[in-house]
């Protein structure tokens, strides 16, 4: 089950969905941005008490990328400038610390493919 902003539009759906998800132990994929830890939180706290595996995926993230993914969508589906930015200086980087089973770094190869490693805490 893939739960996201994007499709369910309110918060109130997707804490709906999720609570559902959770109640039913129904496998689920939590498709959003949270960049902050505390963001993070809200679901990691909620999947760990409902005994669930909690896997990470952190998508690399590039402002001026995004602005030219974003100009690609058709209109309807553009996001302001200015929120691509504001999310990016919020993003706070992962650590398996925030309660993560398993954490992975996603780079988005040229060719639309992805490079998949696992998260390393320190550099």
């Amino acid at each position: 089950m893939r739960i996201s902003m994007d499709l369910l539009r309110t918060r109130h759906r997707e804490r709906r969905l999720l609570e559902l998800c959770l109640e039913t132990q129904q496998r689920c994929v939590i498709d959003n941005t949270n960049p902050t830890q505390a963001e993070r939180a809200v679901y990691l706290a909620a999947a760990r008490a409902a005994g669930f595996e909690v896997v990470g995926y952190f998508f690399q993230s590039v402002a001026a990328d995004a602005l030219v993914r974003n100009q690609q969508r058709p209109p309807e589906r553009q996001v302001p400038d200015k929120g691509i930015r504001a999310t990016r200086n919020r993003l706070e980087l992962p650590t398996r610390a925030e309660g993560f089973d398993q954490l992975y770094f996603v780079r988005v190869l040229d060719n639309q493919a992805f490079d998949v490693t696992s998260w390393q805490d320190e550099i």
